[in-house]
């Protein structure tokens, strides 16, 4: 643990408390993807099939039930409540996820550090996570326009990985052995994939106008 890694875990538990505030108290999830909803979900139950067999630490625990129930609790609410599906535009989510998954799950088979079950399935959340927001960008970049809470939901999504670069940054300066490659390049591959979004965003703040993404 580290202080890029503790703020990366803050920012990304943000942007999830930013998701679930807007959808409870607007009864609303227009502007979401839920491909990339679901990715995230299968993205923490593949990543923590150890949850219950390697005990790290409290906060460890803690943090990994958090992104469970969270990222279930969204899907689950955008698929089944009664009120919030409805705001949900399917004609706008039209990535191919399921691509997405295939992919992630044969370069798991292919790059990974150990051949072992759980191994395998963590290399596959690596890579699955590196472009589960594909969906959500692809989807704001069809409406055009993007709701404040939305885009600040992507924003802090964004920070996260950034930090988490900084955190893989400091490891390799002061570990020895740091062997987590697949985490980094992965890493930056997700982070480049906000590059855009985060360019839009940057000229809406030094506008004080509407956040905005070309169609």
């Amino acid at each position: 643990m580290n202080i890029f890694r503790f703020l990366g875990d803050m920012t990304h538990l943000i942007s999830i408390l930013i998701l679930l505030l807007k959808i409870y108290a607007t009864k609303s999830c227009s502007g979401i993807s839920m491909k990339t909803q679901e990715l995230y979900a299968l993205v923490f139950l593949a990543r923590y099939l150890d949850l219950f067999t390697n005990f790290v630490s409290v906060y460890n625990l803690i943090m990994k039930l958090v992104f469970i129930a969270s990222s279930l609790a969204i899907v689950w609410c955008m698929r089944r409540h009664p009120l919030v599906r409805r705001s949900y535009d399917k004609d706008l989510d039209t990535c191919r996820h399921y691509f997405l998954i295939g992919g992630s799950f044969v370069l798991a088979l292919l790059w990974h550090e150990k051949f072992t079950f759980e191994e395998i399935f963590w290399a596959f959340s690596i890579y699955l996570e590196a472009v589960a927001i594909f969906p959500q960008l692809v989807m704001l970049q069809r409406s055009g326009n993007v709701d404040n809470l939305t885009g600040q939901y992507v924003l802090f999504l964004g920070a996260y990985r950034g930090l988490y670069i900084l955190n893989w940054i400091y490891r390799y300066v002061t570990e020895k052995h740091f062997g987590r490659w697949i985490a980094v390049i992965s890493g930056v591959v997700q982070t480049a994939l906000y590059a855009d979004f985060f360019y839009y965003y940057f000229l809406s703040w030094k506008n004080n106008a509407k956040l905005q993404l070309p169609a």
